[in-house]
């Protein structure tokens, strides 16, 4: 008989290997307590108890026991009990999911606090204000989180009563005006719900713990978990803990620390401290926080005693740490701790010095960066002017470049976005409810709060440029602008720059510069520590992974660059590409060929320009393999579009008969559906003459090379083929052309030769197909377009929109594999294949090949190598790595 299911846990229970039961907080509580830390004491109530009530609508029934024990001895342990009108205990109930989402779901303070205990909390900490600032947050919070009232309706009445008494912040507000306020709130609720604010502690815990599962699927928290990726069933856990207060005072304050700059990687201790402030004023920003540093002048002894805290914190988990804590009356509490998140440039710093410390080893500190970060990296920034004056100096919370039109709020940025437009999200300061347009934007950029702040660690996580805290500017949402300390204003749809990287807003776009991590990659000359860590990761990643990492190329400029960047050769050469500008009228002249001397002369005149390109891709890949690919396109896609021909022989006084020639051949090629049509190797099967033209190409350039002293390694891939018949037919036609051009050089020519498995059916039958294949490729692309039968162009612009909302995409099968469907294809193919020719090699030459979560997938299936774009190398280097030493979440932990 299997043991109870226990819901409730102590935090001297848990762990921090139990995040998927406590959450990341919970966990991070039951450690600290562990660890000895001052953590006021609570427990926490299971994401297991979360997803039960969710899938129900009730709490287990064996919640409510464990709960009142865990109360109860969180009672004892405080000498106090919740509620009780003299000295009162009073608790917070947070949200902890196992993935932080930060400020995603809810909080609610001072839990306990009545019209009775109110007076015994001023009674006992000899501060009436205090105590009344404490109730009015507790109303506020939860009538908003709970009972559903409109925040607004409390931020106006709050608002009126400072300008009242003509005072900017709540700070300044007097004990009568908080008591008048909290009646006001009390009548809010009454108003707005048509209930009473609940009286009795017991049913303010109860309820406030409910709010917070049901904020599990509040819109913000389902908008954030699917930007990160994060699995929609896991629920969140719920911690109750003993309130300790920052608001008593000077000798009082709340701050958040990190062990590490989280923007830039470098070691100390960084943060920011709000004295006279409770819990959430320094993330939400309501007044300017001071940095960390001050805290050693207010409180020198509270600051030693955090910096050893942080230290031992850092140690246990060895990596960055990010700790909330609490003065009162200059006692230290540690209210949280967790992995911190970090910029791209602080992951690969921080995992690079705690290796060469000796803290982990280089597995881990590769395991701890990603390829998405790393791409982040080699972005452009701005080329800074000496004449480029900065409209405002902020907070670097967040690095990078951003340019575009400024917006004031969350709404403003997606209606833009919309519509292709880049914006910048400027607020005094933001909230969870602007998570959309945090989204939407290309920066973030506020007038108060620090690297703590709401908007710094979400932009931070999301790798959005943001700065914060940028004072001088005055921001105006209702007027729908801002106004700098000299006078500047800048109005809504004004184009900004926005340097995440040294925290200033620039007025206009600035040009930009090729990064540092950039330019390092292609040179591997290293110019600081941060691209020392980015190389230092990289050549670990090449040692240890087994995919070979492959470039699509289809000039000599593109291979070089990809070879500069680390690629091992080229996955995917598009022959269609060089038929292009210019040699469009040959390709022309072909297609109107009236007889087989026309086509083949216009075959021929083609032959010498293809020749050229591939001995160019050959040298720039020297003694790497090429795989190039027949013509794919069908060829109507060389002539001109069907209606501008109408348009032009319809308005032309004295129509040109070539234009009539090609209208007509443009009607006689019309297909209703083109990808499935004549293209591919179906094309050099229908045309003669094309499939030796371009083998000749190649056969030819080889052997050039080879004359020159070159390593030549050139393959041929075949497009498209369904059935192995069609790729005999092929190959046959390829190898009478190579056997011919080794007869008239005296060259032996053992070129490889494969297919591109692209349709279902050659997946399926990929057994026979391999019989007459040296090498599979496999077209991601086209492979999932024909599994999903859909149109990747059509559909990326209607109903994928509405899939990603619903939930039916968790993401684009066109960005990461469909691993369960064209996956399972791609698996089957590679077994199949190789049950037949063990030798077959395998790599796939989509885009897919450069994703990251795709590339973890293609380590387990087997294959050989990815191919992706010259940009995209490195990552692919760096996420082949992370495969092979079974980190399978494609994702870095700094998520």
């Amino acid at each position: 008989m299997s043991a109870p299911i226990k819901y409730v846990y102590e935090f001297a229970e848990g762990n921090r290997d139990m995040a998927a039961l406590l959450g990341g907080k919970g966990a991070g509580l039951a450690e600290m307590t562990r660890l000895g830390l001052p953590v006021p004491p609570g427990f926490t109530v299971t994401t297991a108890a979360c997803r039960l009530y969710l899938a129900t609508g009730e709490e287990p029934p064996e919640l409510g026991v464990e709960a009142a024990r865990a109360l109860a001895g969180l009672e004892r342990a405080m000498g106090r009990t919740l509620g009780a009108p003299e000295d009162p205990l009073l608790v917070s109930v947070r949200s902890g999911a196992r993935f932080s989402m930060p400020g995603m779901m809810e909080t609610i303070l001072d839990i306990g606090l009545n019209d009775a205990s109110v007076t015994g909390l001023a009674e006992a900490s000899g501060q009436e204000r205090f105590a009344w600032d404490s109730y009015r947050r507790l109303i506020q919070m939860f009538g908003r989180t709970v009972m559903g009232v409109d925040g607004d309706l409390f931020e106006q009445a709050i608002a009126a009563h400072k300008a009242k008494r003509e005072v900017s912040g709540d700070h300044d507000l007097d004990t009568g005006e908080l008591v008048l306020i909290t009646e006001e709130f009390k009548d809010i609720i009454r108003k707005e719900t048509g209930e009473e604010f609940p009286q009795d502690p017991a049913e303010q815990l109860s309820r406030a713990v409910r709010a917070v599962f049901d904020s599990w699927n509040g819109e913000r928290a389902r908008i954030y978990r699917h930007r990160e990726h994060i699995p929609e069933d896991l629920g969140t856990a719920v911690n109750v803990q003993a309130m300790v207060f920052g608001n008593l005072g000077e000798d009082s304050g709340t701050g958040v620390a990190f062990t590490r700059d989280p923007a830039t990687g470098e070691s100390g201790v960084y943060g920011d401290y709000l004295p006279d402030a409770q819990g959430e004023d320094v993330v939400a920003g309501v007044r300017d926080a001071l940095p960390l540093a001050e805290l050693k002048r207010l409180d020198p002894r509270a600051f030693v005693e955090l910096g050893d805290h942080l230290r031992t914190l850092e140690g246990h988990y060895r990596d960055l740490c990010d700790v909330e804590f609490t003065v009162e009356r200059g006692r230290l509490w540690i209210l949280q701790t967790r992995v911190g998140k970090r910029t791209a440039e602080a992951a690969f710093r921080i995992a690079h010095d705690l290796q060469g410390d000796g803290a982990i080893s280089a597995d881990e500190a590769l395991v701890r960066v990603g390829g998405a970060e790393l791409t982040r990296l080699m972005f452009p920034r701005f080329e800074v002017r000496p004449t480029d004056v900065p409209l405002a100096h902020g907070v670097p919370a967040s690095p990078g470049a951003a340019v575009g039109a400024v917006v004031f709020d969350s709404a403003e940025a997606v209606r833009r976005a919309a519509t292709g437009e880049d914006v910048v999200l400027v607020r005094r300061e933001t909230t969870p409810d602007d998570l959309p347009g945090m989204i939407a934007a290309q920066a973030v950029l506020t007038s108060r709060g620090g690297k703590t702040s709401h908007a710094a660690v979400v932009a931070r996580g999301m790798g959005k440029v943001c700065v914060c805290g940028a004072e001088a500017l005055t921001v105006d949402p209702a007027a729908r602008r801002f106004t700098t300390a000299s006078g500047v204003v800048v109005r809504e749809g004004d184009t900004v720059s926005v340097d995440g990287t040294a925290g200033t807003v620039h007025l206009g776009a600035l040009p930009l510069t090729a990064s540092d991590v950039g330019r390092a990659l292609e040179t591997n000359a290293s110019t600081g520590p941060v691209t020392e860590a980015v190389l230092g990761a990289l050549a670990h990643a090449d040692a240890v992974r087994r995919l070979e990492v492959r470039a699509n190329a289809d000039t000599p400029e593109d291979a070089a660059r990809a070879r500069a960047l680390g690629a091992q050769g080229i996955g995917l050469c598009r022959t269609e590409h060089m038929f292009l500008g210019e040699r469009r009228a040959l390709v022309e002249a072909m297609i109107l060929a009236r007889d087989d001397t026309a086509r083949e002369a216009a075959l021929a005149a083609l032959l010498p320009l293809q020749r050229e390109d591939f001995t160019g891709i050959l040298a720039a890949m020297d003694g790497l393999p090429v795989t190039i690919r027949l013509l794919d396109p069908p060829l109507h896609e060389f002539l001109p579009d069907h209606t501008e021909l109408a348009v032009r022989l319809a308005s032309a006084v004295h129509p040109d008969p070539h234009d009539r020639e090609l209208l007509r051949a443009v009607e006689r090629m019309h297909e209703q559906n083109p990808m499935l049509g004549l293209r591919g190797v179906r094309l050099g099967l229908a045309v003669p003459g094309l499939t030796a033209m371009q083998v000749r190409a190649v056969a030819e350039a080889v052997t050039s090379r080879l004359r020159e002293g070159g390593s030549p390694r050139a393959e041929i891939m075949i497009p498209l083929v369904g059935t192995v018949e069609e790729l005999r037919l092929a190959r046959t036609e390829t190898e009478r052309v190579l056997a011919e051009v080794a007869t008239e050089t005296g060259t032996p020519l053992d070129l490889p030769i494969g297919t591109m498995i692209e349709l279902p059916r050659a997946a399926l039958t990929a057994g026979r197909i391999a019989e007459a294949a040296d090498f599979f490729s496999f077209g991601t692309n086209d492979l999932t377009q024909t599994t999903w039968g859909l149109s990747r162009d059509d559909a990326e612009a209607s109903f994928f929109p509405l899939y990603l909302e619903k939930g039916v995409f968790a993401v684009s099968p066109f960005d990461t594999i469909d691993q369960e469907g064209v996956g399972r294809l791609v698996e089957m193919a590679v077994e199949a294949g190789r049950a037949v020719n063990p030798r077959l090699e395998t790599g796939v030459c989509g885009e897919h090949g450069g994703d990251p979560d795709s590339i973890h997938f293609f380590h387990r299936a087997g294959l050989d190598h990815v191919s992706c774009s010259p940009f995209r190398i490195p990552a692919a280097r760096l996420e082949a790595g992370r495969a092979a030493l079974g980190d399978t979440t494609g994702t870095s932990d700094s998520r």
